[in-house]
């Protein structure tokens, strides 16, 4: 039996207590539900899953999540809402919530959203929805608004655990092809947006598994897998083909998926992947590794289960990180549960300025690993064989805000130290992988590789392809992904309904003479009946 920080029986014994007592009460003033405590959900304690791939928070007890959603008050003009990428009706689920229907509240999460296991978990609240909740405003604290996130966890647990998921309804074949570029949030958005209006879709995969960032790169202990393979299984029953080990701009070109395979739109949700290094002296050194690579050897390729694959994995007693996002957090837990003694983070501004979630930065913290702000490693140093052996330390002080908007870090003149570690996870972002833009002449990037797209339709410069998540974004989450992918979906199912009925009017007048079908800047080897003015 695990240990917990706080008996889980005891929380829902007080939640059921107070729950009895509110509902004495009949229908509560705003004051009242002001005075309803935020309810903590039951966590493992640190001194145990620090060393286990199992979840660390557990869902809310049904008592807890009808109180948290009691806490709700109703604004006429909902700032939640507004924070929600992808504009789920807040209040409406919370209501519901409140009165006990569970099964109404998570229908409403998935008008708008299909994976909200994953989203509950995962997505950063704080800075989004919860961010302008009224609650947290009235007690001037953002930690003690509305729990939105673990509400929407909790019904998306509880459906799952009822019963297989209904399928969301899919409208009648339309006879057009829709071809998605990548299993992440984004791609996965817009594989079940395009597939219920009666689209055929197919999705493509470069890995041997389906997920994206949220198979490779969330640790088992923030978002098991099973989350994850339960949602993905949903599309499948909805129609939707999955194509695994299949790299497009190397297996098929971008272009040939439409010019020779017959897809009428094509969405890229293809993720940054590409790891970024400081560029600093020493970094090809033994033991100096891409957060990104460490997590994926880990999470997807099973080095968390030694012995039971054949994925090598880098053993190491002290370990440093550098930066400060959930990559970091996620790179500093999973290197102490693979067995190093000591684990320390770098991360060169301070507290305040982390963009990593709180929730995961307080985990760490709890779990032993040492955080040193104000501190970045500028060198790695070897022991003469190739190995590392020590980092030099550069240490800063903050000065004026940066373009981001956070105090940029300025080193101090001869402030250093060596710091004695024999492996360092790099972990300051990732860049767009360069073969799909590479291999696809006429597709418009930026700067950085990210893909150029119109930020009302998320259409690039080519006709007929659009992209959307971090391929577009850089490195963001999963939300804005999501909310990327729903904006991109709803583009090129508005364009499709478009040239149906555009067709069905010239159906008569053209007595299904075969017209040529036009593709990004070409005409197609394809030819349709009734194509009209398709790419006009």
């Amino acid at each position: 039996m695990p240990r917990y920080v706080e008996d889980p029986n005891k929380l829902n014994a007080r939640a059921r207590g107070l729950l009895e007592e509110l509902r004495e009460k009949g229908t509560l003033k705003m004051k009242e539900r002001l005075a309803i405590p935020v309810q903590k959900p039951p966590v493992l304690d640190p001194g145990e899953r620090s060393r286990w791939q199992e979840e660390v928070e557990k869902p809310l007890t049904p008592a807890q999540a009808v109180l948290e959603s009691m806490r709700c008050i109703q604004c006429k003009n909902p700032a939640c809402v507004k924070g929600c990428p992808v504009a789920i009706d807040i209040p409406e689920f919370l209501r519901l919530t409140a009165e006990g229907d569970f099964a109404a509240a998570i229908e409403v999460i998935k008008r708008t959203s299909l994976l909200p296991a994953i989203c509950g978990r995962v997505c950063p609240q704080e800075r989004q929805c919860q961010m302008d909740c009224a609650v947290g405003k009235s007690l001037k604290d953002v930690g003690l608004a509305v729990a939105i996130g673990k509400v929407e966890r909790f019904l998306a647990d509880w459906q799952r655990n009822q019963a297989q998921a209904p399928i969301p309804r899919v409208k009648p074949p339309s006879g057009r092809k829709v071809a998605v570029i990548g299993s992440g949030p984004a791609g996965l958005v817009v594989a079940a947006d395009c597939r219920r209006e009666g689209h055929q879709v197919t999705l493509f995969e470069a890995f041997h598994k389906l997920g994206g960032v949220l198979r490779y790169g969330i640790p088992e202990f923030r978002l098991p897998k099973e989350v994850v393979d339960a949602e993905i299984d949903l599309l499948r029953r909805m129609g939707v083909e999955f194509r695994t080990n299949f790299v497009v701009g190397r297996t098929r070109k971008l272009l040939d998926l439409m010019d020779k395979d017959g897809y009428d739109a094509v969405f890229i949700g293809s993720g940054a992947g590409l790891p970024v290094f400081t560029g600093m002296p020493g970094e090809d050194l033994v033991g100096v590794f891409s957060a990104n690579e460490y997590l994926t050897r880990a999470n997807m390729m099973g080095a968390i289960h030694p012995g039971r694959t054949d994925t090598p994995m880098f053993s190491s007693r002290r370990t440093v990180v550098l930066g400060g996002g959930n990559v970091a957090m996620d790179a500093c837990r999973m290197a102490q549960r693979l067995g190093a003694e000591e684990v320390i983070v770098l991360y060169r501004r301070g507290r305040d300025e982390m963009p990593a979630r709180a929730e995961e930065v307080e985990h760490a913290i709890e779990e032993g690993i040492e955080i040193r702000f104000l501190e970045n490693a500028v060198a790695v140093l070897g022991d003469g064989s190739g190995r590392v052996r020590a980092v030099t330390v550069q240490r800063y002080a903050l000065g004026e805000p940066d373009a981001s908007g956070r105090r940029r870090p300025v080193p101090i003149e001869g402030d250093t130290y060596e710091l004695p570690a024999d492996a360092v996870l790099v972990a300051i972002g990732n860049n767009s992988n360069p073969l799909l833009t590479s291999t696809t002449p006429g597709l418009e990037v930026n700067a950085r590789g990210n893909i150029v797209v119109d930020s009302e339709t998320g259409r690039t410069s080519l006709e007929r392809v659009y992209a959307g998540g971090d391929i577009v974004l850089g490195a963001a989450t999963v939300i804005l992904a999501m909310g990327e992918g729903r904006r991109a979906a709803r583009s090129i199912n508005e364009m499709l309904a478009r040239e149906a009925i555009e067709e069905a009017a010239d159906a008569p007048r053209s007595h299904a003479a075969p017209t040529t079908h036009w593709a990004p800047g070409r005409l197609r080897w394809r030819r349709r009946a009734h194509a009209g003015r398709r790419g006009s």
